[in-house]
């Protein structure tokens, strides 16, 4: 297995790629398992209430990733943190645990 470095290209395309769907699937669960409004999650995401729904509807951060058990407890900690504000996964935490994913790497190093 080879050592990954960390390139500008790579976390551009791992933004593109991971992260619309990770973001999705957050949004869902901020609303389904937080109990968390539409209009309460785009206040604290920063976003419009219609963006809410579009990740909602999978208009928004439609993708085909495959989520790992480590990375669904990541999301599961990041619609926490959108909850407490607190936050303790930064964006190279996501990026470790892409690695981690064969096919998440293949589908990054094909952009």
């Amino acid at each position: 297995m080879t050592k990954h470095t960390c390139t500008l290209m790579h976390c551009d395309s791992m933004v593109r790629v991971l992260l619309p769907p990770m973001r999705a699937e957050m949004v869902s669960r901020l609303v389904q398992k937080q109990g968390l409004s539409q209009s309460d999650a785009a206040k604290r995401l920063g976003v419009t209430r219609a963006a809410v729904s579009q990740y909602l509807s999978r208009k928004r951060g439609a993708g085909e990733v495959m989520i790992s058990s480590e990375m669904d407890a990541m999301i599961d900690r990041w619609a926490l943190a959108v909850v407490t504000g607190e936050s303790d996964i930064n964006l190279c935490d996501v990026c470790q645990c892409a690695k981690k994913s064969a096919e998440v790497l293949t589908l990054l190093s094909a952009r």
